[in-house]
């Protein structure tokens, strides 16, 4: 596999392991508001800024919290919810063939930011692996995230 410099991402993933919601680049989202597509005193859906498709969401306790086994029972709850919620959202605003939907618990399993448990929540298509994924293993995303931030908004259940 061909690897491809990123080091415009280090920003991002800088802090990433940190425990401490001080230093948690989710937690920095969620109080910043600008990719903040639904949230409440628990739970917020937010968008990936380095997403598979257009419509990749990421739901997650509000509250900084690394292990799964430490999600409070009530925030269980709000996460599923907001998982649900999500799918219906991205079923409106996108007429998706099929969903992903899953968490990736520590580095090694694919965790980019293991230290703030999260949800992935993304919709796909048929054929959605395009001659840019198989053959030089990039994605070429046909929306900026304004513009799915604006549709997932506009399309979140009342």
């Amino acid at each position: 596999m061909e690897r491809l410099w990123a080091g415009w991402r280090n920003e991002y993933v800088t802090g990433a392991d940190v425990h401490d919601d001080a230093a948690c680049v989710l937690c920095r989202v969620i109080e910043d508001g600008t990719y903040v597509v639904w949230r409440d005193d628990l739970v917020a859906v937010i968008l990936n800024a380095f997403p598979y498709t257009s419509g990749h969401v990421m739901v997650l306790p509000v509250r900084h919290v690394g292990d799964v086994e430490d999600v409070g029972r009530e925030e269980v709850g709000a996460v599923w919810a907001a998982v649900a919620n999500s799918v219906r959202a991205l079923k409106a605003g996108y007429s998706p063939d099929g969903l992903n939907m899953g968490a990736n618990l520590g580095r090694v399993a694919g965790a980019g930011i293991p230290g703030h448990f999260h949800v992935h929540v993304l919709p796909r298509w048929n054929g959605d692996t395009n001659f840019m994924t198989s053959v030089a293993e990039t994605r070429v995303m046909p929306e900026s995230l304004d513009a799915t931030l604006e549709n997932l908004k506009k399309n979140w259940p009342k």
